[in-house]
């Protein structure tokens, strides 16, 4: 991104605070290509970054104070006092910058003086992209530039992942905060949510003369509503009573029947067959086999609608449309109940999104929203 990717974000810090801030953070959302719910049962997740993001302008202070306004939420900006932040005081967007300051302060970083931070955004909320986790990585960038703390990248996306489970309470994976830092442009990270390890792994869909699309469907979603962490509260009962210490141990369907529970079965079943559906596009795109990948996108999000059942009607009914109109693939991505699906299509053909359009039109419902998926470069300073 150009320095010129700065002048926004640069304006809104002078509208807030006055004058030009120190700096600029900018991090990027991410799309998942495959590994649905992986995350936080210890397994493979393979998302990438995109190009929309969110940006923070930044600048220390001498008060202590930290100081958040947002041009996506106009109106009295957040003012905490840096040595009294903590799990409870906050909530809402704000309670997102605020808790990567309070998981930067309790793992020893010292920003005694406080911070003024003006947030800008072209990511649209709601809608599965990680808009969260860009806040977070964009203000751990910002925070760690202003004081010149010398924090490893992985170590910060696990720190911004403390922030949102443990200040504002969604109990998250570390895939969002780990694409948004680590990813490298025409690539796919490919993580180990145990160890957290990482590989780059190339992914050019425009090389095999396709695009990857993503389809706001409209409905929008809530990690924090309580749906997200019932699934994982399922998948920790089928872990323990297979005597696993997550279901990223289990390597077999045969093991998944065991469970009498037929809601636990189907959970454990999802995650153990998304895992080997990572295996299984890491050797496609490997091997130059893009095309390959569609059909395994499709099985997902069977999967994630049958067996893990978070898809809702706007995403199934895209991914029908998709694969009715030519689409090699395509799946529901993200924490589910809402949000976007991901769709891979033949490049420059406009007949996938004119078909998902037309099937939402003949149900009365509003037009989706498309946009291609490029794969980008993780979070970087501006200027």
């Amino acid at each position: 991104m150009s320095d010129a990717s700065a002048g926004p974000a640069e304006r809104w810090f002078g509208d807030c605070f006055g004058g030009r801030p120190e700096g600029v953070w900018r991090a990027p959302g991410r799309a998942n290509l495959i590994g649905e719910h992986t995350d936080y049962n210890q397994g493979w997740v393979l998302p990438f970054a995109l190009h929309p993001g969110v940006t923070v302008a930044a600048s220390r202070r001498d008060d202590g104070m930290l100081v958040i306004c947002s041009r996506q939420a106009p109106g009295d900006p957040a003012e905490l006092r840096v040595a009294a932040l903590a799990p409870g005081v906050l909530t809402g967007w704000a309670a997102y910058p605020a808790g990567v300051a309070w998981a930067l302060r309790e793992a020893g970083c010292r920003l005694a003086g406080g911070a003024s931070l003006a947030v800008d955004s072209d990511l649209p909320q709601g809608a599965g992209l990680s808009s969260s986790a860009a806040l977070e990585c964009a203000t751990a960038l910002a925070l760690t530039g202003l004081y010149g703390l010398d924090v490893p990248r992985p170590e910060l996306a696990a720190l911004a992942c403390r922030a949102e489970n443990d200040f504002v309470g969604v109990p998250s994976g570390i895939m969002d905060q780990s694409a948004s830092l680590l990813c490298e442009a025409g690539h796919a990270l490919l993580l180990d949510c145990r160890s957290l390890q990482t590989a780059d792994v190339p992914l050019d869909p425009a090389g095999a003369g396709l695009a990857l699309v993503l389809i706001d469907t409209g409905a929008r979603h809530t990690l924090g509503d309580g749906r997200y962490a019932e699934r994982r509260r399922e998948c920790d009962r089928a872990a323990a009573q297979l005597g696993v210490a997550s279901l990223r141990d289990v390597t077999s369907l045969a093991a998944v029947a065991d469970l009498a529970d037929p809601v636990l079965r189907r959970r454990a079943r999802h995650v153990v067959t998304e895992n080997m559906r990572v295996s299984e596009t890491v050797a496609l795109l490997t091997g130059g086999d893009m095309a390959g990948v569609g059909a395994v996108l499709h099985a997902s999000h069977v999967s994630l609608r049958d067996d893990f059942e978070v898809s809702w009607p706007e995403a199934d009914v895209a991914v029908d449309a998709a694969a009715a109109a030519g689409a090699p693939g395509a799946r529901m991505m993200g924490g589910g109940f809402g949000g976007s699906a991901l769709a891979l299509v033949p490049e420059g053909q406009r007949a996938v999104s004119a078909a998902i359009t037309a099937e939402y039109a003949r149900r009365g419902w509003p037009p989706p929203a498309f946009l291609e998926a490029i794969p980008s470069a993780g979070a970087l300073r501006l200027r």
